[in-house]
């Protein structure tokens, strides 16, 4: 009798599996706006920062730029850049490329400050750009809010 009742649970167990499997890449992305610290490079005088943004809010985006603070080797904040990733489309990507005077090891943190302009394509400003924000990084930098 126990193999009897074993049978019926394996099988909606099995039959529970697809559900549990990871919706695709633009769905898990639906409603958000990506950051991502792509790469680093060193070159000669500094750190030349690669980031890719991506729009999947739905939200069509007239202008977009973000505040980031520069944390150096020691934890002191040693720079602010102004990213500035300019009209972004819904389900639009853009890479822009930004120089550090100093070597990519004397970076080890990269803090999203804020939305530093944030207007939809009907001129109104959004706080969509930090709400939907995502940040990501594929180095060994911390990025993020």
């Amino acid at each position: 009798m126990h193999s009897f009742t074993t049978k019926p649970l394996l099988m909606a167990g099995a039959l529970a599996l697809p559900l549990l499997a990871p919706a695709p890449l633009a769905a898990q992305e639906a409603g958000r706006f990506t950051l991502e610290l792509n790469n680093t490079e060193a070159v000669e005088g500094g750190c030349r920062l690669t980031f890719v943004a991506h729009n999947a809010t739905g939200t069509a985006l007239e202008q977009t730029s973000y505040d980031v603070a520069v944390f150096d080797e020691t934890g002191a904040v040693s720079d602010r850049l102004i990213l500035e990733f300019g009209r972004l489309v819904p389900d639009k990507t853009r890479v822009v490329q930004f120089l550090l005077n100093r070597g990519c090891g004397q970076v080890t943190r990269l803090l999203l400050n804020d939305a530093e302009d944030c207007v939809t394509a009907d001129g109104a400003d959004s706080r969509i750009c930090m709400d939907a924000l995502e940040g990501s990084s594929r180095t060994d930098i911390a990025f993020g809010s």
